[in-house]
C-alpha cells in the first residue's frame, strides 16, 4: 500500500487509491471509488463507489462526493462543502444511481466551506465558488461566483487572485 489510511477509517474493497494519498480520520472511501495520487481527504470524508478524484485533490474535513460526482485534478473542497446527486429526492421512491445527475468539477477549481453543488452543474476550470453559495448551474472557467444562488462575481487567475470585478456584484 502506497498510500496512507488512519487507523480509524475504511477503505473497501475493489476502491482505488493513489500513491501518496493520505485518507485521515474516520473517513469512508466506497467500493468502486477513484481516488488519484497525492490526495488528502481531512477527518469525516466519504466517497461513494460511483465517484471519481484526480490527482492532488484536497477535501477538507465533512465532505460527501457522492456517484456521479467528478472531480478532475487539483481541486479543492473547503470545509463541509455539499455535492448532491438528486434533483428530486424522494425516500420512499428512490430513483437508482443510474438516474443520478452528474457534476463535473474542472481543473483547479475551489469550492468554498458549506457552499451547496446542486447536481448536474459543470464548475469550470479554476473557477471558485464563495463559501456558503448555491451553485445550481454551471460555472465559467476562472470566475468567482457568491451568493445564493451563486451568481457571477468577478474573474480570477489560475492563484484565485481577482483580475475583474463584475459591475454587479
Amino acid at each position: 500500500m502506497d498510500y496512507f489510511v488512519h487507523e480509524s477509517s475504511y477503505v473497501d474493497e475493489g476502491a482505488e487509491v493513489g500513491a501518496g494519498t493520505k485518507i485521515w480520520h474516520f473517513c469512508h472511501i466506497q467500493s468502486g471509488a477513484v481516488i488519484g495520487e497525492n490526495c488528502s481527504l481531512g477527518q469525516n470524508v466519504n466517497v461513494a463507489g460511483g465517484a471519481v478524484i484526480g490527482n492532488r485533490c484536497k477535501l477538507q474535513n465533512n465532505v460527501s462526493v457522492y456517484d456521479g460526482v467528478v472531480l478532475e485534478d487539483g481541486v479543492f473542497c473547503g470545509p463541509s462543502c455539499v455535492f448532491t446527486n438528486d434533483l428530486t429526492p424522494r425516500a420512499e421512491y428512490p430513483k437508482g444511481k443510474e438516474n443520478y445527475k452528474k457534476t463535473l468539477v474542472k481543473r483547479g477549481a475551489s469550492i468554498g466551506a458549506n457552499a451547496t453543488i446542486v447536481c448536474g452543474s459543470t464548475l469550470g476550470e479554476y473557477s471558485m465558488v464563495a463559501a456558503g453559495a448555491v451553485v445550481t448551474q454551471d460555472v465559467p472557467d476562472h470566475t468567482l461566483v457568491m451568493g445564493i444562488p451563486a451568481r457571477p462575481a468577478a474573474r480570477v487567475d489560475e492563484y484565485g487572485n481577482i483580475t475583474e470585478w463584475f459591475e454587479k456584484c
